[in-house]
């Protein structure tokens, strides 16, 4: 066996956990398909309302196990992340000071990627919301004592409590209507030309960016899971890691059924009860994140000999920056109106951006195994201005 000593530089290959690069590659699949339905429907959430036959079908599979609860999984990875790169800086020699520098700095530039990504390939970025939640995650609660995590729970247990207390009202005040899902029209996604798109997306990120910082909540419990260092050892986690699946999974599917119901055609309310059906939908979507992390927890410990395509999967997960943006790249060339608009050209849109969002994670699964060591590009940008040339 060979001992890589820790250094202060970037993470080596063999220094790595299963669970963690897994799951971020593994959901990889759920953001592509979640974001390639929002383009071709012009809006968010990523939803057809003239669509029929199996993409009612698909509908429902989306709102109870995609929508919203995919982008959960990264909040919880980026903050378990946050607590394993101070880790390392630490068993390095690097002072609380230095640890600090290193992880503000990766956030900031992390902005910066957001900032390009967001306005020059799809306002729905997530990079830039992470970096500023890394920052402040950084400043205030990563180098704490662990009276700092003991809030993690209680505040879990009262997002449960407003969770059901939201689910009871919800359903206690369904009124029958016509209404179809909630749908918000984003003017980037149906621009007639690139130039067009830059412009209504130079408004949109902000506002996206700062809807989304309230995740912290969810990077908090991550950084404490990582503290607890639950993936790193699935195997003396295994009852917590199957209680927070089953757990987590059955609140974010209960909660996401009413409007899954509705986006199927299965149930017809008013106006009011769809709203309230989505906004439930967004509220129990949280519980997915840890649900699924713990899921992918319990997989890595089964896999004692994972097989070329799970550790490509695994590979692609070391790389997710890469595959993210790799994502947005191809939603604007393939998706976007003003060029080849796949999304209009054949019978299905719904049906046309899954399969074209299984395809671009198949080859981005593939590339990333074929990469051996080598970082992706993304990765390796972000480490040089993190590190420097070292």
């Amino acid at each position: 066996m060979t001992v890589h000593a820790a250094t202060r530089g970037p993470v080596h290959r063999t220094e790595r956990a299963l669970a963690p690069d897994l799951a971020r590659g593994g959901m990889l699949l759920f953001i592509a398909v979640a974001n390639a339905l929002g383009c071709v429907a012009g809006g968010m959430p990523g939803f057809v309302p003239s669509a029929s036959g199996i993409d009612r079908g698909l509908d429902f599979f989306m709102f109870t196990f995609v929508h919203s609860r995919a982008y959960p999984v990264f909040a919880v990875m980026f903050g378990y992340g946050l607590v394993q790169l101070a880790r390392r800086q630490e068993r390095a020699g690097a002072e609380p000071r230095q640890v600090r520098s290193v992880l503000l700095r990766r956030n900031a530039w992390l902005v910066g990627f957001g900032l390009v990504h967001g306005v020059l390939l799809y306002f729905g970025d997530f990079l830039g919301a992470y970096g500023l939640v890394g920052i402040v995650a950084t400043l205030l609660l990563l180098q704490r004592s662990d009276r700092v995590y003991r809030f993690v729970p209680w505040i879990w247990g009262f997002q449960l409590v407003y969770a059901l207390v939201l689910f009871v009202i919800t359903l206690t005040g369904v009124t029958t209507g016509t209404a179809s899902v909630p749908f918000e029209q984003v003017g980037s996604l149906v621009a007639p030309d690139y130039a067009t798109s830059v412009l209504d997306r130079l408004g949109e990120w902000p506002t996206h960016t700062a809807t989304v910082l309230g995740f912290i909540l969810i990077v908090w419990l991550g950084m404490w899971a990582a503290r607890k260092r639950l993936l790193e050892d699935p195997a003396s986690n295994r009852v917590l890691l199957r209680r927070v699946a089953i757990g987590g999974l059955s609140i974010a599917a209960a909660g996401g059924l009413p409007i899954a119901l509705v986006s199927a055609g299965a149930l017809s309310v008013d106006e009011p009860s769809a709203s309230a059906m989505l906004m439930l939908h967004g509220v129990s979507g949280m519980f997915a994140g840890p649900g699924y992390v713990a899921l992918f927890g319990l997989l890595a410990l089964r896999l004692t000999k994972p097989s070329p395509f799970v550790g490509s999967i695994a590979a692609l997960g070391q790389r997710s920056l890469s595959g993210y943006l790799l994502q947005s790249v191809v939603w604007l060339l393939a998706l976007a109106p003003f060029t080849l608009a796949l999304g209009t050209r054949f019978g299905s849109p719904t049906v046309t951006a899954i399969l074209l969002a299984v395809v671009v994670w198949l080859v981005s699964v593939f590339a990333a195994g074929k990469l051996g060591s080598r970082p992706g590009p993304a990765e390796f940008v972000l480490r040089r201005l993190t590190y420097g040339r070292r």
